[in-house]
């Protein structure tokens, strides 16, 4: 019908607005990262500890993306990264066009990784071609190990899944084992990275990852 003829000519004018704003970034040598999760599941947290970690190693930026306020974005920029905030006006996700409108805003000079903040859900997210190099997902402890079988195309979209607040496994009625294998059956190629940014646990091979795709995009290998 209309409605899926009209979503198919969206989708498809973001996929080639995607693959130039891609090439772009390849250019400029800017390793641009889509990250998405669902609300709460600790994006800011595993970004600043991310960014007191590395900031010395690489040229991090973040581009914040929400319906409204700008606290993540201030958060961020308290750490010494460049950041701005991109408010949706109510859409629940970014596309390519929008990506590019704020990283023209923020500026790509003497950048080597940065960050798309996407806006917290596990659905619309999945569904849109940002441009970014690489998709990761978050999915936290408190979360349920069952994602993966709600939200497959998040799960099959994404290059690498951090799964965050490992701290809490005792709290939770989470299986690592179970997670893991749900992903895996979804995505076989998916890097899974357990992690807690709150004691550090798990992070260095995380960080690790992102230098070497960091390097790799930026020709640095």
């Amino acid at each position: 019908m209309k409605v899926i003829e009209l979503h198919r000519s969206v989708t498809e004018s973001n996929d080639r607005d995607a693959a130039e704003l891609r090439e772009q970034l390849k250019e400029k040598k800017v390793f641009l990262i889509n990250l998405m999760s669902s609300a709460g599941s600790g994006k800011t947290t595993l970004l600043s500890r991310t960014i007191t970690d590395l900031k010395d190693q690489v040229r991090i930026a973040v581009l914040e993306a929400d319906i409204d306020a700008s606290v993540d974005a201030e958060r961020i920029e308290a750490l010494g990264a460049r950041s701005i905030q991109v408010h949706t006006d109510g859409m629940c996700h970014m596309d390519a066009g929008m990506t590019k409108a704020g990283l023209e805003e923020m500026g790509l000079e003497e950048i080597d990784l940065a960050f798309l903040e996407n806006v917290g859900n596990l659905i619309c997210p999945a569904e849109f071609d940002t441009g970014a190099a690489k998709n990761v997902m978050i999915l936290s402890v408190p979360e349920g190990d069952d994602k993966p079988l709600k939200y497959p195309l998040m799960f099959q979209t994404s290059d690498a899944l951090v799964i965050t607040k490992t701290d809490a496994l005792p709290y939770f009625d989470f299986d690592m084992e179970k997670a893991v294998e749900r992903a895996k059956y979804l995505n076989p190629g998916i890097r899974i990275f357990p992690v807690s940014a709150k004691t550090g646990e798990g992070m260095e091979e995380w960080e690790k990852w992102l230098l070497e795709e960091t390097a790799a995009w930026n020709g640095n290998v």
